[in-house]
């Protein structure tokens, strides 16, 4: 009995060391954490932004190690970007938990967290906590050339897609026909993707599509490629008292050249795209987002990923957010000396 139950002992023993072994194996071989960051349409800008912040602070498991911190991302990180329906899915799928972090418009992120404006008939996403303000999304309204629109208000009896329910262009597009006082029962709406919008475009099924978001668009450049349009103006009284009536929309230009036909600059108004997370996510882990972000490496995926990359500086990240930041961001800009 005394040996066995020293060969028990001994078994005990050598079981305690192997998961000692195992645990100490594990520690210093930290298995991956994902990080989603919901997007928009395929056919928008959010979704190549996404992907290419996804990479910058992506270090998975075995990637090699930098010197400098945040240089090739958050060791252990595995981010991806996940197509959405746009603004206002993202900020209820952040609130609720179904993602870590998503892109949202100003506009909507505000309304979000203090249950104004779109929000007064939901619950508060009170977690809601911005990462950065990433770059201005200009609005465009695009229309079919021999449609007889000059105007918004030319828009009235017209088929016009407003975007899907759940993105933030559905929002300002409802907006800007409001500022030019119409709605939904003045015109024949349709709520497409942007995708779904440039075909039917092309079938002569629609009379102009609303699109929020940073330029060129790859969708309205390929309906561009295809057919003649035009990029209307939102411009003069009904901007200004746009503008004046929400504070969180600016004056916007889209460059002659952008699409093709496009021989002039096209005055519009924007929204900032922002990058936001919830208070569920860990202080260091977001302190660590946000210091690749703004790192080298991410500044050359940036610049060459898309004509937006560029427009996402570190002396824009603060403008525009009318949100709390979330305290590991707010960390690293004091850090780096962008927040007092």
């Amino acid at each position: 009995m005394r040996r066995r139950t020293g060969l028990g002992i001994v078994a005990a023993l050598a079981l305690l060391l192997a998961g000692n072994a195992l645990a100490q194996q594990a520690a210093d071989n930290p298995g991956p954490s994902f990080f989603r960051i919901g997007t928009g349409s395929t056919a928008g800008t959010y979704y190549p932004i996404g992907g290419l912040l996804a990479q910058a602070i992506s270090a998975p498991p075995g990637a090699r190690a930098c010197a400098e911190p945040g240089e090739c991302g958050v060791p252990g990180l595995v981010a991806s970007a996940l197509a959405s329906t746009g603004s206002v899915a993202n900020a209820e799928a952040v609130q609720g938990g179904a993602l870590e972090s998503g892109f949202v418009q100003g506009d909507v992120a505000a309304w979000a967290y203090s249950g104004g404006g779109i929000w007064q008939d939901r619950p508060k996403a009170d977690k809601l906590r911005a990462i950065a303000n990433l770059y201005p999304e200009a609005i465009h309204l695009v229309v079919r050339d021999g449609a007889q629109i000059e105007s918004v208000a030319d828009l009235r009896g017209k088929r016009v897609s407003l975007d899907e329910p759940g993105s933030g262009t559905l929002v300002d597009a409802r907006a800007i026909l409001a500022g030019a006082g119409l709605s939904e029962r003045d015109i024949s709406p349709l709520y497409l993707t942007l995708d779904e919008a440039g075909a039917a475009m092309q079938q002569g099924q629609l009379d102009a599509l609303f699109f929020v978001g940073g330029y060129p668009a790859g969708a309205i450049a390929e309906l561009a490629s295809q057919q003649p349009i035009r990029i209307l103006p939102i411009d003069g009284a009904l901007a200004q008292g746009l503008m004046g009536e929400h504070g969180f929309l600016a004056r916007a230009t889209i460059p002659a050249g952008t699409y093709d036909g496009q021989d002039a600059d096209v005055a519009t108004i924007s929204v900032g795209a922002q990058w936001v997370t919830s208070t569920d996510q860990p202080e260091a882990l977001i302190h660590d987002i946000t210091r690749a972000l703004w790192s080298a490496r991410s500044r050359r995926l940036l610049d060459a990923g898309h004509a937006r990359g560029r427009d996402i500086a570190p002396d824009r990240a603060l403008q525009g957010i009318g949100i709390p930041l979330h305290p590991g961001a707010a960390r690293y800009y004091r850090e780096a000396g962008l927040l007092k």
